[in-house]
């Protein structure tokens, strides 16, 4: 018998990486419902029901092209959604409205206890937290370059002075200006001498260097574990995309097991790791995104990402 329930799709209008494994799926002639919540009104409604009815939870979510069944709902991929802003109300009234879509629809959504999903937002949320993610790391034996949060002025003088070369990550990327021009957080190389007393506004994350000579970017979806190598000659690549080269490459056994655990630990289906290379050959842990991009490495290496994503997917197998 064919399995008609439908795999959600939680993303924004432009999703390159979305629309890899909606393709995937539709080679699984699997049905699929895309959405976002920053259409929720005429294109978006949501109708749910407690308690008078058989299900813990039932309704419909409707979008223009479907109406989707909330107790026949095969897997969520929560990928990259907006939630609304309701920038054409005032102040007060957008910060309300925004407030009931998010624990209106999001707690609706959130709900559901049959379909899987990659990943739950409350378990990514939970997994975002960097100095969550050192102890982790550390608990499961992985190696962490020495790191320092902390808003005194004194310890991250100290810290630096320790251990020479560091680096500032911010804690949570966040986007905004300064001067009208954008900020971008990359991992940049700070010095004792620039530590001032605004260091007190807030804590602040800063690492020592790893004498790395190259990065992995680790990307796990349940059970399959992809690699690949970025040659890059700069403390983070991030900065210059045209200057990597890739190289697909085996992990230790030893580390694919971590990865695995560390995902298991934080109730995920997926996420993408961060690691450095050492001269010695050694691999130290940096970080995990729990939503992390990979499309453009699909591309790049051929290695069958999105395919893995709609597998798991369309097994909608509950967490």
């Amino acid at each position: 018998m064919t399995d008609e329930r439908p795999v959600l799709v939680a993303t924004e209008a432009d999703d390159l990486t979305a629309d890899m494994v909606i393709t995937e799926l539709n080679r699984r002639h699997v049905p699929v419902a895309r959405f976002d919540p920053a259409d929720i009104g005429t294109d978006l409604t949501v109708s749910a029901r407690f308690g008078n009815c058989p299900a813990p939870v039932a309704g419909q979510l409707r979008t223009p092209s479907r109406t989707v069944d909330l107790t026949r709902i095969r897997s969520v991929y929560w990928r990259r959604p907006v939630w609304p802003a309701f920038d054409h109300l005032g102040a007060d009234d957008a910060r309300f409205a925004a407030a009931q879509v998010r624990y209106g629809l999001g707690g609706t959504l959130y709900a559901l206890d049959g379909p899987l999903w990659i990943n739950h937002p409350l378990r990514n949320n939970a997994a975002d937290y960097k100095p969550a993610q050192l102890a982790v790391a550390r608990r499961l034996g992985l190696t962490v370059p020495p790191t320092l949060v902390t808003n005194d002025p004194d310890e991250a003088r100290s810290f630096i002075a320790a251990h020479h070369r560091v680096i500032f990550k911010t804690l949570r990327w966040t986007p905004y200006q300064r001067d009208g021009v954008p900020v971008t957080g990359w991992a940049d190389p700070v010095t004792a001498a620039e530590i001032d007393e605004s260091v007190l506004a807030a804590p602040h994350l800063f690492q020592a260097i790893v004498d790395k000579v190259a990065d992995l970017r680790v990307l796990v979806v349940g059970r399959a574990v992809f690699a690949v190598r970025i040659e890059s000659g700069m403390l983070d690549w991030r900065r210059d995309y045209s200057a990597l080269t890739y190289t697909v490459v085996d992990l230790p056994g030893r580390m694919e097991k971590a990865l695995l655990a560390y995902l298991a630990h934080f109730g995920l289906r997926s996420g993408s790791f961060d690691l450095a290379v050492g001269r010695d050959g050694d691999l130290w842990w940096l970080e995990l995104n729990p939503n992390g991009q990979w499309g453009w490495l699909e591309e790049a290496t051929g290695l069958a990402m999105s395919a893995a994503f709609a597998e798991l997917l369309t097994q909608g197998e509950a967490t």
